[in-house]
């Protein structure tokens, strides 16, 4: 029996969920995001992300859908960074609606409402209701996990299920944290060096 490997057929997309905090706005990268009515959908967020913390207390949230071409930096900063530490649209142009961030360059979005929770293990699950929603680029094409990994060549956290590592074409030395690629010999940086996406220290990055 092979648990694992029977979930890797599992369909996933990638999605972006933002939501106020008290003095700003923040998010996560998700991707156990299903429809369960017309007008309701579930998300799953892990206990230990400050987004989990955030939606709890406001109870209105959005979910942008992020395409294949989305900028490099989007799944770097939203998926490896915490918003407790850093603001995560400080640097970023993004649309306001329903006093929520839509990240940019997303094929549409969603305005949710909380209306219940489910609380396993590891994640809550937030039902919510669908209260707007818009298409912003409708030729673009939504990103699926298999292609976020296949293509892009890109990393999850360690800790996740989901966990899956690649191997890249490029040379160069790889942020173990976000996958974040540096060119060059990285031993010549200073010892003081941290990765420029997830702030971590040169020791993370590993040739390849």
């Amino acid at each position: 029996m092979n648990i694992q490997e029977s979930l890797k057929n599992l369909s996933y997309g990638v999605y972006a969920a933002t939501v106020k905090d008290e003095e700003k706005s923040t998010g996560c990268i998700v991707n156990s995001l299903i429809q369960v009515t017309y007008n309701t959908v579930a998300v799953s967020i892990n206990h230990n992300n400050y987004t989990n913390i955030c939606i709890k207390k406001s109870k209105h949230f959005a979910i942008s859908i992020l395409p294949e071409d989305i900028d490099e930096n989007i799944i770097p900063i939203f998926g490896f960074q915490s918003g407790k530490n850093i603001n995560k649209f400080e640097n970023i142009e993004n649309i306001t609606i329903s006093n929520l961030n839509i990240i940019p360059n997303s094929i549409s979005y969603l305005i949710l409402d909380v209306i219940n929770t489910i609380e396993t293990e590891t994640h809550t699950i937030f039902i919510a209701k669908i209260t707007e929603g818009d298409v912003i680029n409708p030729n673009k094409k939504p990103m699926t996990y298999a292609y976020y990994h296949l293509i892009k060549k890109g990393l999850t956290p360690k800790n996740a299920p989901t966990y899956i590592e690649k191997k890249s074409e490029q040379k160069g030395y790889r942020c173990s944290i976000c996958g974040y690629i540096y060119q060059g010999d990285i031993k010549n940086e200073p010892n003081d060096f941290v990765c420029p996406i997830c702030k971590q220290p040169k020791n993370v990055f590993k040739k390849i």
